[in-house]
């Protein structure tokens, strides 16, 4: 396994990835729809994220990486954002995101890809990270601490109302 920019070389496995999403986890596939869509475009917005070209309002730049597996399978997805710049991100999203496709969820993959990322968030200069689950999303607290997540506090999300959780990790 690797973390991997996107790339079209990965196109019919971000087709795979998609479409279980859409059909395991409803709620996160619009994320994901406009890969599925057009992915000349998606891609075009994943590497002007990257480099802060073309953000749209409320973004900062962002890095993004694929967790793939040995069959070039997309197993995950993650995001490293550049900055906190905003009091949305300060507060309810943090530095990372990251999505493991339903099929791939409880084995260790999302452990994994925190882990592998870290480095990247230090190659941009950011020392340390802010993750936030929500409160009783157990399985994205125990991958954040399994990575040295040290919690800090229950926050009220004022965007998405409800009890987050939030983490610092070093990344150095």
């Amino acid at each position: 396994m690797e973390l991997v920019v996107p790339s079209q070389a990965f196109k019919s496995a971000f087709e795979r990835f998609y479409d279980d999403f859409a059909q395991n986890d409803v709620e996160n596939a619009e994320y994901y729809l406009e890969g599925k869509t057009d992915f000349p475009k998606y891609l075009q917005r994943l590497r002007d994220e990257a480099a802060g070209l073309n953000l749209r309002e409320g973004y900062v730049p962002c890095s993004h990486f694929w967790l793939i597996d040995s069959e070039n399978s997309i197993l995950g997805a993650i995001r490293v954002r550049h900055n906190l710049d905003n009091d949305f991100l300060a507060l309810e999203a943090g530095h990372i995101g990251y999505d493991i496709a339903p099929s791939h969820r409880g084995k260790g993959n999302g452990k994994l890809m925190l882990k592998w990322v870290l480095p990247k968030a230090a190659e941009l200069g950011i020392e340390r990270v802010l993750l936030v689950a929500d409160e009783d999303n157990f399985a994205s607290r125990c991958v954040i601490e399994a990575n040295g997540g040290e919690f800090e506090k229950i926050v009220m999300g004022q965007v998405f109302r409800n009890p987050l959780a939030r983490y610092w990790i070093n990344c150095l």
